[in-house]
C-alpha cells in the first residue's frame, strides 16, 4: 500500500502528467531521468522515494518520470531494458548519456548528473524546524 501511495505522488507531481490536460506555454527542455521498474519489484519500491525526493528538490531543472514496465508491457522492448529498475538518464536535447542497472542511490544519481555536466542548484532548505 505504500509503494501505491508513493506512486499516486509521483502522478501528483507530474511525473506521468495527463495527456488531456489543455496545452501549456512551450517549457524549455529538461534533461529527464527515465526510471523503468514495477510496483510490486522489491529493488523498484526502494527507489519510489528517491524519485519523489527528486523531482520535488529538483523541479525545474529535472523532469523524472516513472514507466511500471509490467502495467505497461511495450515500454520495456521500447526502451531495450534487460532488468528492473533500469535508470535511463537523458539530456535536454533528449539524447541517452547513461543507463543503470538495478537500485541507483540518490547520492550515486546526483554524482552522475554532475559526471555528465548538469549542475544542479541545491535544493532549498526545508522550512520549519
Amino acid at each position: 500500500m505504500k509503494s501505491l501511495s508513493l506512486l499516486l505522488l509521483l502522478l501528483a507531481i507530474g511525473i506521468g502528467r495527463a495527456a488531456d490536460a489543455p496545452p501549456a506555454a512551450p517549457k524549455p527542455a529538461l534533461p529527464r531521468l527515465v526510471d523503468l521498474g514495477a510496483d510490486k519489484c522489491i529493488p523498484c519500491k526502494m527507489m519510489a522515494p528517491i524519485l519523489v525526493e527528486l523531482a520535488g528538490e529538483y523541479a525545474g531543472q529535472l523532469d523524472i518520470v516513472f514507466i511500471d514496465v509490467w502495467k505497461n508491457r511495450e515500454e520495456g522492448p521500447r526502451y531495450g531494458i534487460r532488468i528492473i529498475p533500469t535508470q535511463i538518464f537523458y539530456g535536454a536535447d533528449g539524447k541517452e548519456l547513461f543507463r543503470h542497472e538495478g537500485f541507483f542511490a540518490k547520492k550515486d544519481i546526483l554524482a552522475k548528473w554532475k559526471k555528465l555536466g548538469l549542475e544542479l542548484k541545491e535544493p532549498a532548505a526545508p522550512k520549519g524546524n
